[in-house]
């Protein structure tokens, strides 16, 4: 911390460091006019000096954003990738995780109990926030009931960072077990890019054409990239 002299040969006496009073006006803009009103490296410098009180973190908010490319995916980043960044330490990256993860429970909560067809933005962004920052491709299944409310999201399988071994008459089986009458499947492209391979489409016409003759409907395939998604129903690839 930086001192000086108070001029009349009494001592030194400390001096705020200047990041305290931008720290004051960060909050203040946000307190008023929320956090559309802040750009992706305030929003996470404000989130950083609540963790890091004594260090002034714009050139760490800086720094995240030039690595990592936007807030949300500043967050999602492995741990390791995000300890290469200066100023972040075990406990500073423990306490982003814990913001992701409050912000996965958050948009998990949106879904449960409500009919999932009428809620579809929340779906979407509820799966971006659970997998999109995966460095290994995820199989999951939202299972629903007759009335589309949500009983179940289970990931099935977890494969390498291009490919998931998925089996269709297991997810079907699984389906029955749960008393499941429809569903929405959902995996991850870690490369970025949500567009699906001949093999996503095989494999989600297999799992359809087993579903239909029992009453279950598929009524989607949902594959999420970085920052983007696509929609295999409505491709029409199934």
């Amino acid at each position: 911390m930086s001192e000086r002299g108070d001029g009349g040969g009494k001592g030194l006496r400390e001096v705020p460091p200047d990041y305290l009073g931008h720290r004051d006006r960060l909050r203040e803009r946000f307190a008023k006019s929320g956090a559309g009103a802040l750009e992706d490296y305030e929003l996470l410098e404000l989130l950083l000096f609540t963790i890091i009180p004594r260090r002034d973190t714009k050139p760490i908010a800086r720094a995240m954003l030039k690595r990592f490319g936007s807030f949300s995916e500043a967050i999602g980043a492995p741990p390791h990738l995000l300890e290469e960044i200066g100023g972040l330490g075990p406990t500073t990256i423990t306490s982003l995780k814990v913001v992701l993860a409050a912000a996965q429970r958050i948009g998990k909560d949106a879904v449960h109990n409500r009919p999932i067809l009428g809620s579809w933005v929340e779906v979407i962004d509820y799966c971006k926030a659970a997998m999109s920052y995966e460095t290994v491709e995820q199989f999951r299944i939202l299972f629903l009931d007759k009335k589309n409310r949500l009983i179940a999201d289970e990931v099935q399988q977890t494969g390498t960072v291009d490919h998931t071994p998925v089996y269709p008459r297991e997810v079907i089986r699984r389906t029955l077990e749960l008393s499941a009458t429809a569903l929405i499947l959902v995996h991850n492209h870690p490369s970025g890019d949500p567009a699906p391979s001949p093999t996503d489409i095989q494999m989600t016409r297999q799992i359809a054409d087993i579903a239909k003759p029992l009453g279950i409907t598929v009524h989607d395939h949902i594959i999420i990239g970085k920052s983007t998604h696509s929609l295999l129903r409505g491709m029409k690839l199934f």
